[in-house]
């Protein structure tokens, strides 16, 4: 009896064990099911193409000859040999330094203007935001060249002055700013969010401000951007990161020219892999900018502990 009992007991153990194993499992098979097709799609189309290119980056690769393991010389050639990725490393910096804090004052600006409640302000949003929609395409950057070209609009509007214009895409000294004028004039979608964050901001921290004597700007440096601090780490970090991949802009209007004034990386990875067929040392190149992506992602949320202000159930405070 006391066998049988303890086989019962063992049967009903062992019942109960599968049958926490196999609710476990069902549970979250409903899910991997509806998430199946981005899960295929990533690993067939990101994960799987990005660990191939890093092993490309340690082959000689060219598509016209079998494929040559050569470990890490294509890196030692590229920091050592090769004056292109300097110079292209170099008008890269130079853009985005530049480009990325523009284009943040500008949406910023604009969306502040546009938080008021005036009549017709939504035409006046979705006008706005429009360009933003087009502005990385290859019509608007052949618009773009003949704006600043020699008998652009740009000059004939300045000539009404008495100023004479040039071929502002055509000199080395002004050609990457149209290309940052360009990207400045592309603040949509970083308006819109900025808009969004406005919104949540309560107006009862404005009147109490106001009745303490503080005056607009004073409301602007002490409410608006510890506030909105979130939301421009954010746009701050998604500028940076397009920034860096810049190259539609660069490739129509001034294919890198005058004098690689405007040669950006993306525009020499892209000489290397398809006018070159070298796509072991473009993959190289490529990962070398996912690297420089991730370096500056990762300084600017290390730095976003002093500046970035994160609401709470207590008040307030700065993340630690």
């Amino acid at each position: 009896m006391n066998r049988s009992t303890a086989a019962i007991a063992q049967s009903a153990a062992k019942t109960k064990k599968s049958s926490y194993f196999r609710s476990r499992w069902n549970a979250p098979l409903a899910g991997y099911l509806f998430i199946s097709p981005w899960l295929i799609g990533f690993l067939a189309l990101t994960a799987y193409p990005l660990f191939l290119s890093l092993y490309y980056s340690f082959t000689d690769y060219t598509l016209l000859q079998p494929m040559k393991w050569i470990g890490t010389r294509n890196y030692e050639r590229i920091f050592t040999a090769d004056p292109k990725f300097i110079q292209s490393a170099k008008v890269t910096f130079m853009y985005v330094l530049a480009s990325v804090p523009l284009k943040l004052i500008a949406a910023l600006f604009v969306a502040i203007i546009l938080s008021r409640a005036v009549k017709g302000i939504s035409f006046y949003r979705t006008a706005i935001y429009f360009p933003s929609l087009i502005g990385g395409s290859i019509g608007v950057s052949l618009l773009w060249r003949n704006i600043f070209g020699v008998d652009g609009i740009f000059n004939k509007l300045i000539g009404v002055f008495g100023i004479e214009g040039k071929g502002w895409i055509t000199s080395p000294d002004t050609a990457l700013s149209t290309l940052i004028l360009l990207t400045v004039w592309q603040f949509g979608s970083t308006m819109v969010i900025f808009l969004a964050g406005l919104k949540q901001i309560p107006n009862d921290l404005y009147e109490a401000s106001s009745v303490d004597g503080a005056n607009k700007v004073t409301q602007f440096f002490k409410i608006t951007l510890p506030m909105l601090s979130p939301i421009l780490y954010f746009n701050l970090i998604m500028a940076v990161i397009g920034a860096f991949q810049m190259f539609t802009s660069a490739f129509v209007i001034t294919n890198g020219g005058p004098m690689n004034s405007t040669y950006v990386y993306a525009m020499y990875l892209y000489e290397r892999a398809f006018s070159r067929y070298e796509l072991g040392y473009a993959s190289a190149l490529a990962w070398i900018m996912l690297i420089a992506i991730i370096a500056a992602t990762v300084l600017i949320s290390y730095t976003s502990k002093y500046w970035v202000f994160y609401e709470t159930d207590t008040g307030g405070k700065k993340r630690k």
